[in-house]
């Protein structure tokens, strides 16, 4: 008698993996940094008093690319603490060779999945902000279910935020920023900051202006915010 066999479901993942080559410095400062600074999903939940130290405001921040905007927030608000996530493993490295330089603390980064992370580690109402920059537009329509942003996820953002914690996002792609704006109109439990069905109206002073939003705008490309508060 054979067996029927259960289809195995393959979990839609809203990143690519990307290779890419690291240099010297990125790769001794993951040898160097990893272990206090890195977090590891297998690790299951943590405690983020005891991880920094203190109770302190929580940042999370889901894809951080090089990670020098993320560093600079560190930076500009050592009263706070930052948990970011990237699975690019050069940006890991430069965010951990800023670290190292500057003696700062009040940083920790996962190289995960970050809905995952967001799920399996981070207790619940235990994040002041919860911010996604700029991330992958899957710009094509028939990837349009590969954005982060969907109902479920907006659902999970809203468990883990404190009340009155934020969900910020930013894009470059006006077709994303009016998805983002779709879901999150919708989403029970949250308010939008600007006003329903406003963007915000200009890019608010706590997230730096990366180079790769110069470029941008050297373009012409447009960029939208969006800020949404856990009611």
């Amino acid at each position: 008698m054979t067996q029927e066999r259960t289809p195995i479901q393959r979990k839609i993942r809203s990143f690519v993996m990307r290779t890419g080559r690291m240099t010297e410095g990125q790769k001794l400062a993951m040898d160097n940094g990893w272990p206090k600074f890195g977090l590891e999903l297998g690790d299951g939940r943590i405690e983020p008093e005891k991880l920094f130290g203190r109770d302190a405001p929580r940042v999370f921040e889901i894809g951080f690319g090089n990670g020098d905007s993320l560093f600079e927030m560190a930076q500009q608000a050592p009263e706070k603490d930052f948990i970011g996530v990237e699975v690019h493993t050069p940006g890991v490295g430069r965010l951990l060779h800023h670290i190292l330089e500057a003696g700062a603390e009040n940083i920790r980064i996962y190289k995960e999945d970050a809905v995952e992370v967001l799920s399996d580690c981070l207790p619940d109402a235990s994040l002041d902000t919860i911010q996604l920059f700029f991330p992958d537009p899957w710009h094509k329509k028939r990837h349009h279910k590969r954005r982060i942003v969907q109902p479920e996820f907006a659902q999970l953002v809203r468990r883990k935020l404190k009340s009155g914690g934020t969900f910020h996002m930013a894009t470059d792609w006006e077709n994303y920023a009016e998805h983002m704006m779709d879901v999150m109109e919708a989403a029970e439990g949250f308010e939008n900051t600007a006003g329903q069905g406003q963007f915000q109206p200009g890019r608010p002073a706590h997230r730096p202006e990366t180079k790769f939003e110069q470029r941008g705008k050297r373009l012409g490309h447009g960029v939208w915010d969006l800020i949404y508060r856990k009611i």
